[in-house]
C-alpha cells in the first residue's frame, strides 16, 4: 500500500462522513432517516477500509473489519476500538434486518453518538 493510496482511502471516508453529517442535519421523516442509516452503513464500510489502508502502509495486515479495528487500536491509529466495534455491529444488523423501532434507535445513536465520534477521528498516514 502506497501513501497516496492510503490517503485516498481516508479522503473517501471523509467524503462519506460529510454526506452522513448532511443527512443527519436534514432528516425530517422516516425516508430521510432511512437514507441516513444507509449513509452510515457506507461510512462505516469506508472507515474500516481506510483503517486497513493505513495499517497496510505501516506494514500491519488485517483481514476483517473487526480485526482491522483491533489492530488500529493497538497501533494507536484510533483511541477507542469499542465504539467502532459497536458501529460495525449496528451496520451489520441494519443491513440484514428491518425493524422500525430498531431503525429509530440506530438513527438516534448515529445522530447523538457515532457522528460526533467519527467527526473527531483524525486519521493520518
Amino acid at each position: 500500500m502506497t501513501k497516496s493510496e492510503a490517503l485516498l482511502k481516508i479522503k473517501n471516508f471523509q467524503k462519506a462522513l460529510n454526506r452522513l453529517e448532511e443527512g443527519v442535519a436534514e432528516a425530517k421523516n422516516e425516508l430521510d432517516k432511512d437514507g441516513v442509516i444507509h449513509r452510515f452503513e457506507f461510512s462505516v464500510e469506508l472507515l474500516w477500509k481506510a483503517l486497513r489502508a493505513v495499517l497496510l502502509y505501516q506494514g500491519i495486515e488485517c483481514f476483517s473489519p473487526r480485526n482491522c479495528v483491533k489492530e488500529a487500536f493497538k497501533a494507536k491509529i484510533i483511541g477507542d476500538d469499542e465504539i467502532i466495534l459497536d458501529m460495525l455491529e449496528d451496520r451489520n444488523i441494519s443491513s440484514h434486518v428491518y425493524n422500525e423501532e430498531k431503525s429509530e434507535a440506530l438513527f438516534e445513536r448515529i445522530k447523538n453518538i457515532y457522528l460526533e465520534y467519527l467527526k473527531n477521528l483524525n486519521l493520518k498516514v
